[in-house]
């Protein structure tokens, strides 16, 4: 077996640790606020009544319809723009650890992701409150939002281990992704569909985050996500994993030197 495989696997040995790492950073960064990470749901929420009502009317759509799509749209970037801009320096920023326990090097980025999932599990309702006051009804395609998401975590995982390998070694990644992650904003479906650009619209499934987005918001609007969706999502994933394991395999030992 690899060294990056085993190291891979030995994390997945401890989620009770790498839960209690998540949590403990959560609370160490809200720590002596009163709402903690409700505060990202507050802002999510101003968002979505600011931008609902004026760019549903830029777009000429009914808000009942365009309101629910912007939630999740916004709900779904906020968290894979965290994971990603956060996975470049995920390795540096627990430089103490990586150097003075020996715990598996991926348990970091697991960490990371997990974090975020926490976050955003207080955003979710969010979709399901605009839902309820607009009066959309839900139904039977909201159960594959749950796989939709597990493969938009499996890709934030190895993207965040590749991120963290390369943002090690090259300390301007860091810089580079905080300057790229607004403008992939505006060309991924995050405050529109791509069905609403009739001239350029194919263009938008060429960006994979724009898939990752789309594998989620299809069942929440209870609309049956298409095929593609899903086989752009798992090519990502497999092709994604093996070139991340590749790079684990040969630099997993010069990480805690480059930190």
């Amino acid at each position: 077996m690899s060294p990056g495989l085993a190291d891979i696997i030995e994390s997945a040995k401890l989620p009770r640790l790498i839960l209690y790492m998540a949590w403990s950073d959560i609370r160490a960064r809200y720590k002596r606020s009163v709402l903690g990470p409700l505060w990202i749901t507050i802002s999510t929420a101003i968002g979505v009544v600011g931008m609902g009502f004026i760019w549903s009317e830029l777009f000429k759509m009914k808000r009942d319809e365009f309101i629910p799509m912007l939630t999740v749209g916004l709900i779904m970037w906020q968290f894979m723009s965290a994971c990603i801009t956060e996975a470049t320096v995920v390795f540096s920023r627990q430089a103490g650890i990586i150097r003075n326990l020996n715990l598996p090097i991926s348990i970091h980025p697991a960490q990371l992701v997990l974090r975020h999932v926490i976050n955003l599990a207080h955003n979710i309702p969010l979709f399901f409150l605009v839902v309820l006051i607009l009066g959309r009804k839900l139904d039977l395609h909201l159960l594959m939002f749950v796989p939709g998401l597990l493969l938009v975590i499996a890709n934030l995982y190895w993207m965040s281990m590749m991120l963290g390998i390369l943002g090690a070694r090259f300390r301007d990644l860091e810089y580079l992704v905080t300057m790229v992650m607004p403008l992939l904003m505006f060309v991924s479906p995050v405050m529109y569909s791509a069905d609403s650009l009739p001239k350029i619209g194919k263009y938008m499934w060429l960006n994979p985050l724009g898939d990752m987005i789309e594998i989620v918001r299809y069942p929440l609007l209870a609309e049956a996500t298409p095929h593609y969706v899903y086989v752009v999502n798992i090519g990502l994933l497999l092709i994604g994993a093996l070139l991340t394991l590749i790079l684990f395999n040969a630099k997993r030992d010069r990480i805690a030197f480059w930190v």
